[in-house]
């Protein structure tokens, strides 16, 4: 018992596929290939700057805090913002603590965290990204709160700057 399609068979010399490529032919032949290639830059250079316009409408918006109770803050040197939930104790070991410190310099102040997290954050699957935040670390100090540092790009160089501090005494903010 055969199967057979009632639809004719087409092989590529058949008639169908020649008068394809005959349209295509006449198409193509009364443009040059740079004047096809200046109109699709044209085309695609004009679309992203109707997007770009679209987009800057007005003033930047601040940074707004991720929880209740947070305060958005600069760096020590000032080139990026930080984010401090909670109010540290005066005299705790959070206290001393700035947005912008380096691992090496929060571990030396008050001493190695209890707990310690890493993950990847969503730009670690940017294609060409080469940033600091791709990875994110959390360490948990007891009785203190959890901070938030860099964990550095995706060849695991770079970053470890503190950029989150979140007052927590109860140790939930790991969680």
């Amino acid at each position: 018992v055969g199967l057979e399609s009632s639809a004719p068979r087409r092989r590529r010399g058949s008639c169908a596929f020649q008068s394809h490529t005959t349209q295509m032919k006449k198409i193509t032949s009364g443009t040059s290939g740079a004047a096809a290639l200046a109109v699709a830059v044209i085309i695609a250079l004009s679309g992203c700057a109707t997007q770009r316009g679209a987009s800057s409408g007005g003033a930047a918006e601040a940074p707004q805090p991720s929880a209740p109770g947070g305060r958005i803050v600069k760096s020590q040197d000032g080139t990026f913002d930080g984010e401090i939930i909670g109010t540290p104790a005066p005299g705790s070991k959070f206290a001393k603590l700035q947005i912008g410190m380096t691992m090496r310099e929060v571990n030396a102040l008050i001493g190695a965290p209890d707990d310690l997290v890493r993950h990847e954050t969503g730009k670690r699957w940017i294609p060409f990204y080469f940033g600091d935040d791709a990875q994110r670390m959390q360490a948990l100090v007891k009785n203190e709160g959890c901070l938030t540092y860099t964990g550095g790009n995706v060849f695991g160089g770079g970053g470890n700057q503190l950029i989150r501090i979140q007052v927590d005494s109860t140790g939930k903010c790991l969680e």
